[in-house]
C-alpha cells in the first residue's frame, strides 16, 4: 500500500513539473520578432499577440531616414526569429550592416525570417525615369511612407500574420484571426460601426479605392452617417496643405487632401531660403490654411512661411510612440485625423468670419 501511494504522489509531481514545464515552455516558445519601425511592432503585437515577443529598433521620435546602424542593433537581430522592414529602402543605410553584423542567417533575405511587408501595398510616386542623387532622397521603389494609408496598414498586418503562421503553423488559425480582427478594428474606425454594418467593410474599401464613395453614400441618403475618419475630413476634400517633407502623400490622397508643396526643396535635402520663399508664394496663392510637419524636423522654416502668410504649423507623428497618446495604430491615424479636422476647421470659421 505504502509503494501505490508513494507511486500515485510521483505521478501527481510530474504531472505538476511536466504542466508547470509547459507553461513556463510557452513564453520561452514565443517568436522573436524584430521590426524597423514602430508602426511595424504595434500591428506586430496585434497580430502575433502572446505569441509573440516584438522589439523595435526605432522610438518613433526619430527622422527614419536617419537611423544608423548601432551595435545594440545587431545585439538585437541576432536572437530574432523575423525580421520586419518598412521595404522600398527605407532601411538602405543600416539593414544590411544590422544583418551581417547580427550572425543571424536566419533573418537574411530570401529567409522565411525576413519579411519586407511594401510587396504588396498600393505605392505612390514611384518614378518612371531613371533615378540619381541630384533628385535628393528619391526612392526608386515609391515613396515609403505607405503606412500613413489605413488601407495599406490592413496589407500589412495580413503580410505578418501570413509569414507568422509559416514560422509557428501551429498558431496560424490564431495569428490570422487576430489579423482580422485589427482589419475590423481599422474599417470601423475609417468608416464608422454604422455603415460598416450597413454595408460591410469591403465594399466601402472599395467604393473608395474607386473614389466614388461619396457618391454612393450620397445616393443611399447616408452621407452624414458615422464619425470614422473618412467623415471627420470629409469637409475638407480639396484642401490644400503644405508639408514638410514628402511624407503625408498617402495620408493626404486617402482623406481628399492635396500637398501643393514641401519645405524641403528636394527630398531629404534641408530648407533653403530660396526656396522658401517659393512656398511662402505658392501658400499665398492657394490661401494655404495648414503647414503639417513632424515633431522631429525643426519649426524654424514652418514658422517662417507660416509668419508670412497666415498658415497654422501642425506638428503631427506618422510613427507610434512619437508623440503623447500615439500607442498603437489605431491611435496615430486617431491623432493625424484630429489635429488636421481642427485646423482646417478653424481656418474654415476664420475664412467666415472675414
Amino acid at each position: 500500500m505504502a509503494k501505490k501511494a508513494f507511486l500515485r504522489l510521483m505521478a501527481v509531481i510530474i504531472t505538476s513539473a511536466s504542466l508547470l514545464f509547459s507553461s513556463t515552455g510557452e513564453c520561452a516558445e514565443k517568436l522573436n520578432v524584430l521590426t524597423t519601425h514602430t508602426v511595424l511592432k504595434s500591428i506586430g503585437e496585434e497580430v502575433g499577440k502572446q505569441h509573440v515577443s516584438v522589439s523595435c529598433l526605432a522610438t518613433g521620435k526619430e527622422d527614419p531616414h536617419a537611423i544608423q546602424a548601432k551595435p545594440s542593433y545587431m545585439v538585437n537581430a541576432r536572437k530574432a526569429d523575423l525580421l520586419i522592414i518598412i521595404g522600398m529602402e527605407m532601411e538602405i543605410g543600416y539593414e544590411q550592416l544590422v544583418i551581417d553584423g547580427s550572425r543571424n542567417n536566419k533573418i537574411r533575405f530570401g529567409q522565411p525570417g525576413y519579411l519586407d511587408v511594401s510587396l504588396n501595398v498600393l505605392r505612390r510616386e514611384v518614378p518612371t525615369t531613371r533615378v540619381d542623387r541630384s533628385m535628393g532622397d528619391v526612392h526608386p521603389l515609391g515613396n515609403p511612407h505607405y503606412w500613413m494609408d489605413p488601407y495599406n496598414a490592413r496589407i500589412v498586418a495580413q503580410s505578418i500574420a501570413e509569414r507568422l503562421a509559416q514560422l509557428d503553423p501551429d498558431n496560424a488559425a490564431e495569428y490570422r484571426a487576430n489579423c482580422a480582427d485589427f482589419m475590423r478594428r481599422i474599417d470601423s474606425a475609417m468608416f464608422g460601426e454604422e455603415l460598416v454594418k450597413e454595408f460591410g467593410s469591403e465594399r466601402l474599401w472599395s467604393l473608395a479605392l474607386a473614389e466614388q464613395l461619396d457618391a454612393f453614400l450620397k445616393e443611399k441618403a447616408r452621407n452624414d452617417a458615422g464619425n470614422g475618419w473618412y467623415q471627420q475630413l470629409q469637409p475638407y476634400r480639396g484642401k490644400q496643405i503644405i508639408t514638410y517633407h514628402r511624407s503625408w502623400g498617402y495620408f493626404a490622397e486617402r482623406f481628399g487632401l492635396t500637398v501643393v508643396a514641401e519645405l524641403e526643396p528636394k527630398p531629404g535635402i534641408p530648407p533653403s531660403p530660396g526656396h522658401l520663399l517659393q512656398v511662402v508664394q505658392i501658400a499665398q496663392r492657394h490661401s494655404v490654411p495648414v503647414i503639417v510637419m513632424e515633431p522631429y524636423y525643426s519649426i524654424r522654416a514652418a514658422d517662417f512661411v507660416a509668419e508670412k502668410t497666415g498658415a497654422k504649423v501642425l506638428e503631427v507623428t506618422n510613427a507610434v510612440g512619437g508623440q503623447p497618446g500615439v500607442n498603437d495604430y489605431v491611435s496615430l491615424i486617431d491623432s493625424a485625423v484630429k489635429k488636421l479636422k481642427d485646423a482646417l476647421a478653424e481656418s474654415s470659421e476664420g475664412i467666415k468670419q472675414m
